[in-house]
């Protein structure tokens, strides 16, 4: 592989986040019984007209201004034609020559991929492979869900680079509120157009495309198998057809389906049910106004207001909800770097175990970091209460009862002195061992036990070496 360049341009599609279909009021909902969400116009029954979601174009204007893209003045709907069993109306109101976002861009570590253009289309049913007896059904729920297109440029030149861009992609979608992009319901799909040619040579070669892969995983195995297969035919003197392969991940390798159609396939037509779209630039900078900061741009301010570090901004941003969550948290708290510190690690480990969400509120967490900071509770005690609260739902204020306040130091002291007294064999192993400071610990984990974690811990440390010197 190394004496050839890949070239691989994306098509990926998201739903988007609207309560209604793009073309008509029923539900876009997931998880519905079967046909349960659906009306004469996204099943096409003749007569039935078109009304377009307005919710769904300004989503679509939304994550064009995210990428950078021109957003035209005349968005234009057509109908493009083509028989499956789970589109109803055997086309799909698509649009090709006047979409509603043109050019654009995203950045990688290494090269930025060019967008061609973003548009928006309906989605098509599903189909429901069942026993050998029953056939194929079809759900025709997703039928006429408001469908955001984005086309890149062939800009992308390995799985790496692939799953980098959607993994940005993912991100801008869902801070943005444009989608949810849950790959698993198959919210976000991806079509990966892939050729390779000699190393540096400027002619392009063939292309096939794999359809739908739905996890970066997929995306990522697929693009390399398929360039090996790509060169391995070329290798033993064949030609590579123009053709659309689906991707088997079980087995992990792409087989034929189709020719690859073209756009003249198609019959691109405009829709006569659909007027154009005329978009003003009051309405797009309207829009503009109402976008939240991107990952990169709170990545800079979490770094240059609040003095987090590349690697805590990364993981904070990482996530809408968790940046969501940071941000409602130092609400409460003026101190970004401890509560930073707290989500990182207790917060989560929390949620690397197994819990699914949250569970303790921004509030509440604010309210254990000042009870640390003011020596009302320990570290060590907080952290007991934060798990109590994740675990029972326990209320901070009842924690702080039980485990607040601080022991005396000269109530202190005697503990510490009692508990060396009480263990002259710890004190032996103490002066004797090759470890040392492992029987320290042992000293300082039985003053904590004894005071439920409310000693001070660096006194506790003081006491524990001057008593231990005496001996």
């Amino acid at each position: 592989m190394q004496e050839y360049d890949i070239v691989i341009g994306l098509e990926v599609h998201s739903e988007l986040k609207t309560n209604a279909k793009v073309f008509c009021s029923c539900k876009n909902e997931f998880g519905q019984a079967p046909n349960t969400n659906c009306c004469p116009v996204c099943v096409g029954l003749p007569g039935a007209l078109p009304v377009l979601n307005k919710k769904a174009v300004q989503l679509v204007i939304k994550a064009g201004l995210t990428m950078g893209c021109e957003i035209n003045d005349l968005a234009v709907f057509e109908r493009k034609n083509y028989f499956y069993p789970d589109l109803a109306k055997a086309y799909q109101i698509s649009q090709l020559v006047r979409p509603i976002c043109l050019g654009g861009k995203i950045e990688l570590k290494e090269r930025e991929v060019r967008l061609n253009r973003i548009h928006l289309e309906e989605d098509a049913g599903k189909l429901v492979h069942s026993t050998a007896a029953i056939g194929t059904l079809i759900d025709y729920n997703r039928g006429g869900v408001p469908l955001m297109e984005l086309v890149t440029e062939p800009d992308i030149t390995s799985a790496d680079e692939a799953v980098e861009f959607l993994t940005k992609l993912r991100q801008r979608l869902i801070f943005a509120g444009v989608a949810e992009c849950k790959m698993e319901q198959g919210g976000m799909r991806c079509d990966v157009n892939i050729s390779v040619k000699k190393k540096g040579s400027k002619e392009l070669g063939q292309r096939t495309e794999m359809k739908n892969l739905n996890s970066f995983k997929s995306v990522y195995r697929a693009i390399n198998y398929e360039a090996k297969r790509q060169i391995e035919v070329l290798e033993n003197g064949g030609t590579i057809v123009q053709e659309t392969r689906k991707w088997d991940d079980n087995h992990g390798k792409s087989v034929s389906m189709r020719k690859k159609e073209t756009s003249s396939d198609y019959r691109y037509f405009p829709d006569p049910d659909m007027l154009a779209v005329e978009i003003s630039r009051e309405d797009v900078e309207n829009l503009r106004n109402e976008l939240p900061l991107m990952p990169e741009e709170l990545k800079a301010k979490y770094m240059g207001e609040y003095g987090l570090s590349e690697y805590e901004s990364d993981i904070l941003t990482k996530e809408k909800d968790l940046s969501a969550y940071f941000n409602e948290t130092i609400k409460n708290i003026n101190n970004p770097k401890e509560v930073s510190n707290w989500i990182l690690t207790e917060v989560l480990n929390r949620l690397k175990d197994g819990s699914e969400e949250i569970k303790i509120s921004p509030k509440d967490l604010a309210s254990l970091i000042s009870l640390v900071e003011k020596k009302i509770v320990t570290r060590t005690n907080a952290k007991e209460m934060l798990t109590r609260i994740w675990e029972n739902g326990e209320k901070i204020e009842n924690l702080v009862k039980e485990f607040g306040g601080n022991v005396d130091e000269s109530e202190l002291k005697t503990l510490v002195e009692n508990i060396i007294k009480n263990n002259p064999k710890a004190v032996a192993d103490y002066k004797t061992s090759d470890t040392p400071e492992k029987v320290f610990r042992w000293f300082t984990g039985q003053v904590m036990k004894e005071t439920r974690g409310k000693a001070n811990a660096a006194k506790a440390e003081e006491f524990i070496k001057e008593f231990l010197s005496r001996e």
